[in-house]
């Protein structure tokens, strides 16, 4: 992807032809949630409760554990989960302009592609919709204002030096685009960048279609049913969003411009055109999202203006460890050319080591604090509890 744009006028969708199959695996995704996340959660496991000896289930079938009232009841929380599910669909469709198949159309294989989402594509639906909760729910305050205090505090203190105007500000890993918005509701001209189509299709209904604040209601933990400390936990509700997006910039007075770009960062903000355009870079949990975090950092580096300032906080959870992108270490086959996040190789530093190489990339460390505890979508009344300690560090351009 290199550039494609989120458009809500109901044009049929032009992309190449890998795209658009990116785009219907993405789609598919959220059409096949409910089924899916029937069969995985609740069918199986009536299966293997029945499978157990039947003093056993009788047993776990009466209170104080009433284990298929509990299966009744995460069927019904799928059913509201499914319903955010089919709400970004819809939008998604008419965004792109995919129709949805006729019945016929769903007996012909060739023309369905409700049936086209990869393994893959049907866990990122399900770990986009909890992803609401760290991003659109009140109950993520915590989980956000931890990470983007930091870049609030860096940004406004790069404003007071540049009184005249409004910084322009690019968000790489957008993700759900809640930073995006809180930076333009901030009065930053914002742009966030997500390769996603599941994070840019939940992030497009979140800000441009849901009508009115609280709209859903979200189970963010009904997948898994284990290291719940009491059932009530499990089954625990959100309401998102928090807010209505639309009513809040109208309401706003002297906000900044918002956009987000379908792409993937390194080809798109490499060229000519992007170069020089940025008085800011706020990369949040993104950095070590890299196989070869030079590249990032030389990208970054064109598309800031000289002066500019890479923000970053977040932990170094190198994620192409153990499975690098490409050839794997391999040369290159004849006639490659950059691929952009897919090239080949990676490699995984310290803190330490990243910072010395910001430096040696031609940035100047200002500022630096770590050990701050962060967490990602966590359960707080969960029993296994996951925290990073992460590390914040703003860099100037020279």
């Amino acid at each position: 992807m290199t550039g494609s744009e989120l458009r809500d006028d109901g044009d049929t969708y032009e992309g190449d032809d890998e795209e658009r199959k990116v785009l219907l695996g993405a789609l598919s995704s959220f059409y096949q949630y409910s089924r899916v996340a029937h069969w995985n959660t609740t069918h199986l496991r009536r299966q293997s409760f029945y499978a157990l000896p039947r003093a056993h289930w009788e047993l776990l079938a009466k209170p104080p554990f009433s284990y298929l009232d509990t299966l009744d009841t995460v069927d019904n929380a799928i059913d509201k989960n499914a319903e955010i599910s089919h709400a970004i669909l819809l939008a998604g469709l008419h965004s792109f302009g995919v129709p949805m198949p006729e019945r016929d159309q769903i007996a012909d294989k060739q023309s369905d592609w409700t049936t086209s989402a990869s393994p893959n594509d049907l866990e990122k639906a399900r770990s986009t919709l909890r992803q609401l909760f760290r991003d659109w729910s009140e109950e993520g305050r915590q989980e956000r204002e931890a990470c983007y205090e930091p870049i609030f505090k860096a940004l406004r203190k790069e404003a007071l030096v540049k009184v005249d105007q409004k910084l322009q500000v690019l968000v790489p890993g957008a993700g759900l685009g809640r930073l995006v918005f809180d930076l333009c509701c901030a009065g930053f001209d914002s742009e966030g960048n997500e390769i996603s189509y599941h994070q840019l299709l939940a992030s497009a209904y979140i800000l441009n279609s849901c009508s009115k604040a609280r709209m859903h209601t979200l189970y963010p933990w009904i997948h898994s049913f284990s290291n719940h400390q009491d059932r009530a936990s499990h089954l625990r509700s959100v309401q998102i969003p928090d807010i209505n997006p639309a009513q809040v910039l109208g309401e706003i007075q002297g906000g900044g411009e918002m956009s987000m770009s379908a792409s993937d960062f390194l080809l798109l903000y490499d060229s000519e055109e992007q170069k020089n355009r940025f008085d800011a870079v706020a990369a949040v949990f993104f950095l070590d999202t890299a196989p070869n975090v030079i590249r990032y950092l030389e990208v970054i580096r064109n598309c800031l203006k000289p002066g500019g300032v890479l923000v970053n906080t977040g932990p170094l959870l190198w994620h192409f460890e153990n499975n690098a992108p490409g050839n794997h270490g391999k040369e290159p086959p004849i006639g490659f050319e950059t691929m952009g996040i897919a090239d080949p190789g990676s490699f995984e530093l310290t803190d330490d080591e990243m910072i010395a190489l910001v430096q040696k990339m031609g940035f100047e460390i200002e500022s630096r604090e770590s050990g701050k505890s962060a967490s990602y979508i966590q359960d707080t009344n969960s029993m296994l509890q996951n925290t990073y300690k992460i590390s914040s560090w703003t860099a100037r351009k020279k």
